[in-house]
């Protein structure tokens, strides 16, 4: 199963560009989606999950035109958005029950061979007759996967799906994406850099309704390496550095801003060599 999407456009009624001739292959596998928040991400998801029409351009799940045969990607869909609602006075099984025969599992027996499982493999089997609004934020993510991966879906969608968890939840939560990956396309949206380096196989960094590299990870940091020059400096002295500069990023240590450049060559002697991640890559990009 190969997800295309090909000259993808969107704008809005206020006059913001969303998409702007976005062009993606993704294939079986974990997916990152990196990029800012506003970077256009969100409207990229929603519009494969068939909830938004683009104004030009296509996109196809195997055979599957998504934009014209809606009813037939919803059935092979599996969605958790950036923010979704739950009933906090049903528990997890009754209310993952219900949201099944939505999805078409009419069948009894196999509904509850189906709900039981998935609340096993979320690891929410304990706190299945807990009500919702009783769940940290973590379960909730687990559940909203859990509803994901009712009716056994090709493609799954998760936008933003770590923000607000905390460590544990997090690898909780990842480990669960990265056993999906290995026999369905999924499609990890963040701006969390580390979310997309420990998971994904593919990626691309979005900005602006812009795709600004599409790749591996690995391909990625190829294109940084021996690039990056790290400096600790004083607060007064960041502005003039930035001018002088290509600073692709920033961080407070022990009160001093300690800055990477993007060059060919030590900036002026006085930087030292540093191996590039993901994270310069990321800004490498989304300031260039």
């Amino acid at each position: 199963m190969q997800l295309t999407i090909s000259n993808l456009n969107k704008t809005y009624s206020n006059g913001v560009h969303a998409l702007k001739d976005v062009n993606l292959t993704i294939n079986q596998g974990m997916f990152g989606l990196l990029g800012p928040n506003g970077a256009g991400k969100s409207s990229l998801m929603r519009t494969i999950a068939t909830l938004q029409e683009p104004d030009s351009g296509s996109i196809s799940l195997g055979s599957i035109n998504v934009l014209t045969q809606k009813e037939e990607v919803r059935k092979t869909l599996g969605y958790l958005p950036q923010e979704f609602g739950v009933y906090p006075k049903v528990d997890a099984i009754t209310l993952l029950n219900h949201l099944a025969v939505l999805k078409g599992i009419t069948n009894a027996a196999e509904r509850k061979s189906v709900v039981e499982a998935l609340l096993h493999k979320t690891n929410l089997w304990g706190a299945r007759k807990k009500n919702l609004g009783g769940y940290s934020g973590g379960m909730k993510q687990r559940f909203g996967i859990a509803q994901a991966l009712l009716a056994n879906p090709k493609l799954i969608i998760v936008d933003e799906p770590t923000a607000g968890l905390d460590p544990a939840e997090r690898n909780r939560f990842l480990n669960l994406l990265s056993e999906l990956g290995e026999n369905t396309v999924v499609i990890l949206s963040t701006h969390i850099v580390d979310d997309v380096k420990e998971l994904c196989s593919d990626m691309a960094i979005f900005n602006k309704g812009e795709v600004l590299f599409k790749g591996s990870p690995d391909e990625a940091l190829a294109a940084i390496s021996e690039k990056i020059w790290e400096k600790r400096i004083s607060k007064a002295e960041l502005s003039d550095y930035k001018k002088s500069f290509k600073v692709i990023s920033e961080k407070l240590i022990a009160g001093n801003p300690v800055i990477h450049v993007l060059a060919e060559s030590n900036p002026d002697g006085t930087f030292e060599a540093v191996e590039g991640d993901l994270e310069d890559v990321y800004f490498s990009k989304i300031f260039a």
